[in-house]
């Protein structure tokens, strides 16, 4: 029997600016451009295995297996690789979080990423970063920045080549902390690849991305700089543009709960008090808070200590995907 496997690992990103709508729906080419931070706790893990045996695609997330437009959305990546190497073998694969999946922690971006460099390996591809990105977009437009660690740019443009991404700086440039407050583990009732065709359904979209423009440019900068309250307010920012597009969509799209807004609160109040933090969602009702080292016990023994966190995942800037073994 042939068969053709690897193991790979990528991480999640948080975006500082979002990317929410597409230029294009078929290859996932964004809006606007997006800048983000690798995590490094927030980690997938996936194995592929190419194999002459194979009827069809089977692919196990968390110890499920897939189906339905999960399923086909797989197996539409596999096929690009198979594609690109000229194969036509069917493939298990086998992904394990180790944090929560479709909840709004960029488990796509992660996965995706892991899956595209897995591939690769595993069917001979020599491939380059920034084509690794590209393909990884194709799976979810977030998985092109989980390829890179640090800080990461993703480019748009009218074509799929030009829809790539970039590194910024590295994980080593910078020690951000990412406080993940984990709210809700409960898969999130529209997933993001839905919202991102509502988007452009919002009078507000336009607006949005015409905004992030400048928003990208100040923040490259403030990045460049380490001005770190320049950082945090772009953040808050945009992650409030993107959710005011999400819930001006037709239909509406509301991910908070109750609890987002009281923790965007207990954010806003510790800045008064002069801790320096600042608030960022993804499609989602789980917070990121964005600080500094010297601010993160602080906040960690505030954020524990509230019966409605179920849990508080302290990431710094992480490595980009790469295989393992």
């Amino acid at each position: 029997m042939k068969k053709f496997g690897a193991t790979a690992e990528a991480r999640a990103n948080i975006a500082l600016t979002k990317y929410w709508g597409n230029a294009d729906d078929d290859l996932r080419i964004p809006a606007n451009e997006s800048i983000s931070m690798t995590l490094d706790r927030t980690r997938t893990v996936t194995t592929v295995s190419f194999r002459a045996d194979l009827k069809v695609d089977a692919v196990v997330v968390d110890d499920r297996p897939l189906t339905g437009p999960a399923l086909e959305r797989v197996v539409r990546h596999l096929d690009l690789f198979r594609d690109l190497a000229g194969v036509a073998w069917r493939a298990l694969v086998v992904s394990h979080n180790n944090f929560p999946t479709g909840a709004g922690i960029a488990s796509s971006a992660s996965g995706f990423a892991a899956l595209t460099v897995a591939c690769a390996r595993a069917l001979g591809l020599d491939l380059s970063p920034r084509d690794l990105s590209r393909l990884a977009r194709r799976g979810s437009g977030s998985a092109a920045r989980s390829i890179f660690g640090g800080f990461v740019l993703l480019h748009t443009g009218p074509s799929d080549e030009d829809a790539f991404a970039e590194l910024l700086h590295g994980p080593d440039w910078w020690e951000i902390c990412d406080l993940v407050v984990i709210l809700s583990r409960t898969e999130k009732h529209v997933p993001s690849t839905a919202g991102h065709h509502l988007a452009r359904t919002s009078p507000l979209h336009p607006a949005r991305v015409a905004r992030v423009a400048t928003l990208n440019k100040r923040l490259r900068q403030a990045l460049a700089e380490r001005d770190f309250v320049t950082v945090g307010e772009i953040a808050e920012e945009d992650a409030l543009l993107m959710h005011a597009v999400m819930m001006t969509s037709r239909p509406s799209l509301i991910y908070w709960l109750p609890e987002t807004m009281t923790i965007i609160y207990r954010i806003r109040r510790r800045r008064e008090e002069g801790v320096q933090a600042y608030f960022t969602i993804d499609a989602g009702p789980n917070v990121h808070v964005l600080t500094l080292p010297t601010h993160v016990d602080r906040f960690l023994n505030d954020l524990r200590a509230d019966p409605a966190v179920q849990e508080v995942l302290v990431c710094r800037p992480g490595e980009g995907a790469s295989v393992r073994g």
